[in-house]
């Protein structure tokens, strides 16, 4: 409780309200019943349920779609902050959303719209296919991409930090390819296909109250697509989502979202000409007055140490 006082103050001076506010929105992903031994940091369910209720205890928790007129206008309350999810997990309705329900705060979920009903993501096929594999080496010198120690928990999470970078920019149709073949080359065996959610589940996330945005259909790099390419990718993805859901789609989050590297100025203005009303993306920071509200940064403290939770959020409201 005192701590609470103490980090409400530091953020009543770093975050006033009116036009001085800044606003942090959190980046999730998943949240998992148990640790992972290859992402140890990846939230929980018990942590989630920790950094929630001092999200509350300190922060004052907004929907996304609501705080962007205020932004703009400078009518934000003191230390506002937004919680988004990106790609459309299963579990961010099975685990995620009743500890949300919990502590009565609203969430945005940016759906990747391809890998519902059953699909996956490259990333996830390269993670699951090295997690379960029976070898002790991984040889992918046919890809290009070198020998790896896939012999335990630390070699396979280091092994995956190393080939994931380098298959993630190359072209979509090359990145599936590059993905399945390494799938192959583990010896893996099945593949999860419950990952993402399914089209009835992302009904439920909705009908629960919870924000539903755009994050195109199948989470290319939009600075490496042409105009017409980028377009499509993502009109497809909101189109989906408003027959799906009988809504408009409002918010938008690019993938991967790094501004200059993932999408451009360009794409920002696709989003913007599709009817979008703002757009979030990776970079690290709070919005303030004159953010652009189609670049909104995001960030989320990456320790699992929930003594260092706040501190970090706060620190975010310096950048």
């Amino acid at each position: 409780m005192i701590a609470s006082s103490i980090y409400k103050l530091i953020g009543n001076a770093l975050s006033p309200a009116g036009r001085r506010a800044r606003l942090s929105i959190l980046i999730y992903h998943r949240v998992l019943a148990d640790t992972d031994p290859l992402f140890p940091n990846e939230p929980t369910a018990a942590s989630f349920d920790r950094q929630m209720a001092l999200l509350k205890s300190v922060f004052t928790v907004l929907p996304l779609h609501e705080v962007g007129v205020h932004l703009q206008a400078g009518t934000l309350p003191a230390r506002a902050a937004c919680i988004t999810f990106d790609d459309g997990y299963a579990d961010n309705l099975t685990l995620a959303t009743p500890i949300l329900k919990k502590h009565g705060l609203h969430a945005t979920f940016f759906i990747a719209t391809a890998y519902l009903n059953g699909g996956r993501m490259f990333n996830d096929t390269v993670i699951e296919a090295i997690r379960r594999s029976p070898l002790r080496t991984l040889n992918l010198d046919e890809l290009g991409l070198g020998k790896f120690d896939i012999s335990g928990n630390e070699a396979k999470a280091r092994a995956i930090g190393q080939i994931l970078p380098q298959v993630k920019y190359l072209p979509l149709g090359a990145r599936e390819q590059a993905a399945a073949r390494i799938a192959e080359l583990t010896q893996c065996g099945p593949l999860p296909d419950d990952l993402m959610m399914t089209t009835g589940q992302l009904q439920a996330l909705h009908a629960a109250g919870m924000e539903i945005g755009g994050h195109t259909a199948r989470h290319p790099i939009l600075a490496k697509l042409d105009a017409d390419a980028a377009r499509t990718e993502i009109a497809a993805g909101k189109t989906f989502l408003e027959q799906t859901l009988n809504t408009p789609i409002r918010l938008f989050a690019y993938p991967n979202g790094k501004p200059g590297t993932d999408y451009r100025p360009e794409q920002a203005a696709i989003v913007r000409e599709l009817g979008f009303d703002a757009a979030v993306s990776t970079q690290w920071g709070s919005a303030t007055q004159s953010s652009d509200p189609f670049q909104l940064p995001r960030f989320t403290p990456w320790s699992s140490k929930p003594a260092r939770f706040v501190p970090m959020l706060l620190g975010n409201l310096r950048r």
